[in-house]
Order: C-alpha cells, then structure tokens, then sequence
C-alpha cells in the first residue's frame, strides 16, 4: 500500500522504472515507451484525482475523472462505429488510455504548479 501511494505522488518514477526495464528486457524504444505510458496512466489517475479534490476542496475527483473517460470511450467508439461500421474495443480502449495519460500528465503539472503556488501565497 506504502509503495502505491509513493507511485501515485509521484507518477514519473513508475514510467521511467517501466521504460527503462522494458528497454533493457526488449530494446525496443517504442514498446517501452508504449508500456510506460499504459503503466503511467493507472497512477496519473488517482494521482490527477487526489490533486483535483486538494485544489477544489471536493471528493469527485477520481468519479469525474472515470466519466470523462467513460464519455471518451463513447466518443471513439461512436466515431469507429461510423466510420469503418464495426467498433475495434482494444483499439478504442488504447487510444482513451493514451489520450488520458497526455491529459492527465498536462493536469498532473497544472494542479502541481497551482498547488505550490497556493502554498507559496499562503506562506506571504
């Protein structure tokens, strides 16, 4: 539990651990960059949320994050469905997953920095 939470806080220690030992184990750049990400996005989740629920003084952080990917889920799968007439679910779950890993990570470093900077003004 003490290890979760430690990744969790912070989310780049498991995607350099990932992306260096699948680099090692495959050398492969872009598989271990693929895993990394897929690892990364399970902490950035809860890290993103525990953020979200200090900066707005709230407990909806982690179920607003699971709308919004449940929300995208149907909108790719919406647009696969369109498209091509069938819906692809492990291509529509990857590319949720990796959209949410670049949206997470962007708010990881935006409640990071509004975060300090409310604890720096509290400090003046």
């Amino acid at each position: 539990m003490a290890l979760f939470i430690v990744l969790s806080i912070l989310p780049f220690f498991p995607f350099f651990l990932v992306y260096w030992g699948m680099y090692i184990w495959k050398k492969d750049k872009r598989s271990a960059l693929r895993m990394a990400m897929d690892v990364t996005t399970f902490f950035l989740v809860f890290s993103v949320s525990a953020l979200f629920n200090l900066t707005f003084d709230s407990n909806f952080g982690f179920y607003l994050t699971l709308i919004l990917i449940l929300v995208a889920l149907g909108f790719i799968g919406g647009a696969q469905n369109r498209l091509k007439g069938k819906v692809d679910r492990g291509r529509m779950f990857r590319a949720v997953w990796r959209m949410a890993f670049v949206i997470m990570s962007f708010g990881y470093v935006l409640f990071t920095l509004f975060g300090l900077f409310r604890y720096f003004m509290q400090q003046m």
